[in-house]
């Protein structure tokens, strides 16, 4: 799957659920999706939750983002080539939680080991109930590199 369909079926998840809660406050939405909440409500938002596992070992795990605004990809052209490897993906504040990895043909970012989008104070600084609007940057509109 690439970074685009699956940011496009992520929306599609996310603004149903937002459509249930639309009577809720901006801080009532962000509690919900908290993970015991979310695993428990809305099974299939993530395949995770089926197996009664985080994406990231942590207390108070919120899933109102889970991608982060800072990611920033290009599925097929990347962004520039480094060492004959296309750069498909990176962070753009280059988090020192953040690494890379390489296969044989590109250089993806892995964010496994950072925890920013997943917690509360960050996601209530990014909050907008429309989650495309808080990932704008995401795809091939954030070139920094």
């Amino acid at each position: 799957m690439s970074y685009q369909s699956w940011m496009n079926a992520h929306n599609k998840k996310h603004s149903l659920i937002l459509k249930k809660l639309f009577l809720l406050s901006d801080n009532e939405i962000i509690e919900y999706f908290k993970y015991e909440n979310m695993k428990i409500n809305e099974p299939d938002f993530c395949p995770l939750y089926a197996k009664n596992i985080k994406c990231h070992e942590m207390g108070n795990l919120n899933c109102y983002l889970c991608a982060c605004p800072h990611f920033r990809f290009r599925d097929d052209v990347g962004f520039k080539e480094i060492d004959g490897k296309k750069l498909l993906s990176f962070c753009n504040i280059n988090s020192k939680n953040g690494f890379i990895f390489k296969t044989k043909e590109a250089i993806h970012q892995d964010c496994s080991n950072c925890l920013i989008p997943h917690k509360k104070q960050y996601i209530v600084k990014v909050f907008d109930k429309d989650w495309n609007q808080v990932m704008k940057d995401v795809g091939r509109n954030g070139e920094k590199v």
